[in-house]
């Protein structure tokens, strides 16, 4: 198995965790919990790019900023719709 399909996977699984959560403010935690994972590995990414690479892809690195920030303050319904998106995204994805 490839790294790619392992990531996949475990990523997958952490939105079927958002879906299936119950309690409200626990699918919320996991939603927030989403944001700050993929908030510090935008800014990891960044760090190591060099300057020109900064420049190259500014416009994608703000891109992924604002669609975090679109996440932020989602209801639990939300977060479940949000989580399933994905989860179909990544299942066509493995075809």
């Amino acid at each position: 198995m490839t790294n790619s399909a392992k990531t996949d996977d475990i990523i997958f699984n952490f939105f079927k965790q958002i879906c299936d959560e119950k309690n409200d403010q626990k699918c919320i935690q996991l939603g927030n919990d989403w944001i700050s994972a993929m908030e510090k590995n935008l800014k990891n990414m960044e760090t190591n790019l060099d300057e020109k690479d900064k420049v190259k892809y500014k416009f994608d690195i703000q891109n992924n900023r604002n669609h975090l920030n679109s996440l932020k303050g989602k209801s639990p319904s939300e977060w479940r719709e949000y989580a399933t998106k994905c989860m179909i995204e990544i299942m066509d994805n493995k075809r």
